[in-house]
């Protein structure tokens, strides 16, 4: 396949054994990880667990990946898009609450054959927000909730991060569309999420006025309950960090509070997490379990 799936729209030539594009994986989908996760926001885990699907490989470049090994690293393993439907019913089986697909992007071709006939639990798409808006209008319908992160505004720190200056735009426009598709946010009697879009922001060292800047952005694009905003703190330096010296630490509780706040005064409905979340501990290992 000539891949124009996400907003690189590179034309790499993926194949069954080979990927020269900037995901550097081949057409068929690789796993790194399948298994019950209890720490994702509340609508999502429950009591019992998300289903968690761990894609390798990344079209977007993060230079602090906490998944980074997966990611760039790309360990994983190839698997068919039977086999993949089949990991989602063992998942269910378990009692998952849903089927949360991490990082799905650049595999959403197999993904979509996959979800051709309907799950019995909603299907999370967990992406960067790096999405192409065509490729979203392809999982419509076969997507319950959307959870893309919104890492930036900024387009010189999209490119200086992620290396990607466009991801402002494109993210942007990726979020209306989901929010098209699903509507405003539903949850059902538990409190679990049947349907809508949970956009995330990671608050990076010193950007503290770029995760005002996203809230601002979810405040003034969707009326009041049409979506859920989750504030996350649990920044740990990972992936290539190190190089970058104004990111190589956590975020200070001062930064973290400011944000907090901002967050209450814009009455936005979401989450914020707990300072002790910035600990490599919630990162899962990439061990193949479950595929």
């Amino acid at each position: 396949m000539k891949c124009s799936i996400c907003p690189r729209k590179c034309g790499a030539e993926r194949t069954e054994t080979v990927g020269n594009g900037v995901c550097a994986m081949p057409e068929p989908p690789v796993l790194a990880r399948a298994a019950l996760h209890m720490w994702e926001e509340p609508p999502i885990s429950g009591t019992r667990g998300s289903g968690t699907v761990f894609f390798s490989g990344c079209s977007l470049k993060c230079v602090f990946c906490q998944n980074d090994e997966i990611s760039h690293g790309n360990f994983g393993k190839p698997i068919t898009v039977e086999r993949l439907r089949e990991i989602f019913f063992e998942l269910i089986a378990q009692g998952a609450h849903n089927i949360n697909l991490v990082n799905p992007t650049h595999f959403s071709h197999a993904i979509a054959k996959a979800l051709a006939e309907p799950l019995p639990v909603p299907v999370v798409w967990n992406s960067g927000g790096y999405d192409e808006v065509n490729t979203l209008r392809a999982l419509e319908g076969k997507v319950q909730i959307y959870m893309p992160d919104l890492k930036y505004l900024d387009s010189a720190a999209a490119e200086r991060y992620s290396g990607a200056p466009d991801y402002p735009e494109k993210a942007a426009a990726a979020i209306k569309e989901m929010v098209r598709q699903t509507g405003p946010y539903e949850l059902d009697g538990e409190g679990l999420l049947k349907k809508g879009v949970l956009i995330r922001h990671l608050i990076l060292p010193g950007r503290v006025k770029e995760a005002k800047a996203v809230m601002d952005f979810v405040a003034e694009q969707f009326p009041p309950h049409t979506v859920l905003f989750s504030l996350m703190s649990q920044y740990v330096p990972c992936g290539r960090a190190s190089e970058y010296p104004e990111i190589n630490r956590r975020a200070r509780n001062s930064e973290i509070r400011a944000a907090e706040a901002y967050f209450s005064a814009l009455n936005l409905d979401g989450f914020t997490q707990e300072l002790l979340s910035a600990t490599e501990g919630f990162i899962p290992d990439f061990d193949l379990t479950g595929v």
